[in-house]
C-alpha cells in the first residue's frame, strides 16, 4: 500500500511498531483475563493503564516523525520554490491511503480509548487498585477490611463518594501519595483522622441514617482469664442503640447523641481526637443548651478559643468501622471461643498476653518469637503437655501468628496501639473521654460515667457460678477479677491498656 514518502522516517516506523506491539499485547491480556483468569489481581493495570501509556506514545511518535521528516524534505528543495498551503490530492494514492488510515484508525482508537477508560476508571475504584497497588503500605488497611463487616463496601464509596467533585479530589490526593511511596515519604503509622474524608452524612448516612434507630441488641461477650486453666468468662449485655419506652417515661439510648433533636459539639485537644475537655449539648426543640468542660484538667479560655468546633457525628464513635485493630485479648479470646486454641492449654492466655504485647520490628521476627516462646513454655513448664499434645500446641502458635498478622503491622507502626477504637471504654478511653464523670456545667450537671446509660448487664459470671438479672432492673457489675472498687473510680484504659 502506497503511503506518503515522510512515513519512511526510523521515528515514525519505531512508533508504529510500539503501537501494534501494546495494541496485540492488551487484545492477548484481555482475551487471556477474560476467559482464562490469566494474570491475578494486577493484571488490571498493565491492560488499562500501563499499555495504553505505551501504546498512545507510538502513536504519537508516528505524526511527529512525519513532521520532521517533511521539514527535511522540505529543506532539501529549491530556495525559490513558492510555498503555500499543503494540497491535500485524493486522486493521489498515496494521500487517500494515508487518509483512510487515519479516519478508520481513528475511529478504532476512540472506540478501544473509550472502553479502555471505562475499564481503567473502574479499576481505579476496586479494592485491588486501593489495597494492593502500593501493598507495603496499604497492607494494615488492606487486611482489616477484609475482616470487618463492610467488606463487601468498597473502599470508594466510603472514601470517595458519589459526585465528580469528589473523585477530582480523591485522584489529586492520590497523585501526592503515589510520591509519597515513591520516594518513601510516608509517615508511619499514617495519622488519623484523616483531614479531607467525606463528611460521614454524604457516605454512612447513605446506609445508616439516624432517623432509623435500630432496636437494641443483646451481645454475649466471652473472655479468658489468664490463670492456668483460662477461666471462661462470660458478660451478657444489652446494648441500647435505640430509644425505648418505660415505667417512668422515654429512656434514651446511644444513637441520641445524632438524634435530629439533638445537636452535640466538641473541642479536642489531639489532633487523634482522644482528649475531649468542652462539650456542647444543644435541645434544638427547646433551644436549652449547655457547655460541659473538663472539671480535672481545666483548658484554658484563650486555649479553648483556639480550638475547631465540631459537630458530633457517626465517626466520632464509629471511628474504626472498616479497619479495626483489634487488641490482643480480643482476637486471643475469639479464637479460644471458635476453638481455633485449644482451651484446655494450661496458662495459653496469660502466655499469648505476654508475647503479644511486646513490640517487633518485623512480622517475621513476630512470628518466630510466639513459635519459640510458646515452645519453651511448654517444654520447660509442661513437658509432659508438651510430648503428649504438640499437634494442639502447634495449632495454638499458628492461630497466635495469624491473628497477629491480622491484627499488628511492625512495617507500618499500625496496631491498636495507633489506632484506638473509640466504641467501647475498656482498652482506651472510647466513650469515657466525655462520658467519665469530669465535665461538668456551670448549673452542676455532669455528663455521666453510668454504665446503664447505654447498657444494661443481664448476665455475667463463670459457667456454672453464673449470675442472671430476673427483672428490668440490671446486674451490678462484678470485675471477674479482685480489684475492689478501682473500676469504679478509675478508667478501664488505665488497667487494660497496660497489661504486660
Amino acid at each position: 500500500m502506497k503511503l506518503p514518502s515522510s512515513v519512511n522516517n526510523w521515528l515514525s516506523i519505531t512508533g508504529a511498531i510500539l503501537a501494534l506491539f501494546n495494541l496485540a499485547t492488551i487484545l492477548s491480556l484481555v482475551i487471556l483475563n477474560t476467559f482464562f483468569g490469566f494474570g491475578g489481581t494486577y493484571i488490571g493495570l498493565f491492560i488499562y493503564m500501563l499499555l495504553p501509556g505505551f501504546m498512545i506514545t507510538g502513536l504519537i511518535l508516528i505524526p511527529i516523525g512525519m513532521r520532521i521528516e517533511n521539514a527535511r524534505i522540505k529543506r532539501e528543495k529549491a530556495e525559490n520554490e513558492i510555498k503555500g498551503w499543503p494540497v491535500i490530492n485524493f486522486n493521489n494514492p498515496a494521500t487517500r491511503n494515508a487518509s483512510m488510515i487515519f479516519v478508520f484508525g481513528s475511529i478504532f482508537l476512540l472506540i478501544i480509548s473509550s472502553v479502555g477508560s471505562y475499564e481503567a476508571f473502574h479499576y481505579t475504584e476496586s479494592v485491588e487498585f486501593c489495597g494492593l497497588l502500593c501493598h507495603k503500605v496499604m497492607e494494615p488497611e488492606y487486611v482489616t477490611y477484609h475482616g470487618s463487616s463492610h467488606e463487601r463496601v468498597a473502599c470508594v464509596e466510603c472514601h470517595v463518594g458519589a459526585g465528580a467533585g469528589w473523585y477530582v479530589k480523591s485522584k489529586m490526593s492520590g497523585l501526592y501519595q503515589v510520591y509519597s511511596v515513591t520516594f518513601h515519604k510516608f509517615p508511619t503509622p499514617i495519622p488519623t483522622p484523616i483531614a479531607n474524608l467525606r463528611p460521614a452524612r454524604e457516605t454512612c448516612e447513605q446506609c445508616h441514617w439516624p432517623e432509623k434507630f435500630y432496636d437494641r441488641k443483646v451481645k454475649n461477650l466471652k473472655s479468658y482469664l489468664a490463670d492456668e486453666t483460662n477461666t471462661e468468662h462470660t458478660i451478657q449485655l444489652q446494648m441500647k442503640t435505640s430509644s425505648a419506652m418505660t415505667a417512668d417515661g422515654l429512656e434514651k439510648g446511644i444513637h441520641q447523641h445524632i438524634s435530629a433533636d439533638v445537636k452535640i459539639e466538641y473541642k479536642t485537644s489531639a489532633a487523634n481526637r482522644q482528649v475531649i475537655p468542652w462539650v456542647k449539648y444543644t435541645n434544638k426543640k427547646t433551644g436549652v443548651t449547655e457547655i460541659f468542660t473538663d472539671s480535672e484538667t481545666p483548658v484554658s479560655k484563650q486555649k479553648l478559643d483556639s480550638l475547631e468546633t465540631r459537630v458530633m457525628d457517626c465517626l466520632d464513635c464509629h471511628n474504626r468501622p472498616s479497619h479495626k485493630y483489634n487488641y490482643p485479648q480480643t482476637f486471643i479470646d475469639k479464637s479460644i471461643s471458635a476453638g481455633l486454641i485449644p482451651k484446655s492449654l494450661p496458662g495459653i492466655k496469660e502466655l499469648s498476653m505476654k508475647i503479644l504485647y511486646k513490640q517487633y520490628s518485623t512480622k517475621d521476627s513476630a512470628f518466630m518469637a510466639i513459635k519459640d516462646k510458646v515452645t519453651d513454655y511448654y517444654k520447660s513448664k509442661y513437658p509432659d503437655v508438651y510430648a503428649s499434645r504438640k499437634t494442639e500446641v502447634d495449632k495454638a502458635i499458628a492461630e497466635i501468628q495469624n491473628g497477629y498478622g491480622n491484627n499488628i503491622f511492625p512495617y507500618m507502626k499500625a496496631d491498636w496501639r495507633s489506632y484506638p477504637n473509640n466504641i467501647g471504654h475498656l482498652e482506651n478511653d472510647g466513650c469515657f473521654r466525655c462520658h467519665n464523670d469530669k465535665h461538668k456545667s456551670e448549673s452542676g450537671k455532669v455528663i455521666s460515667k453510668d454504665c446503664n446509660l447505654c447498657h444494661s448487664i443481664q448476665a455475667q459470671g463463670i459457667p456454672g457460678n453464673m449470675e442472671y438479672s430476673n427483672s428490668n432492673k440490671p446486674l451490678e457489675f462484678k470485675h471477674p477479677v479482685d480489684v475492689d472498687n478501682a473500676w469504679k473510680t478509675d478508667l478501664c484504659s488505665s488497667c487494660h491498656t497496660q497489661l504486660y
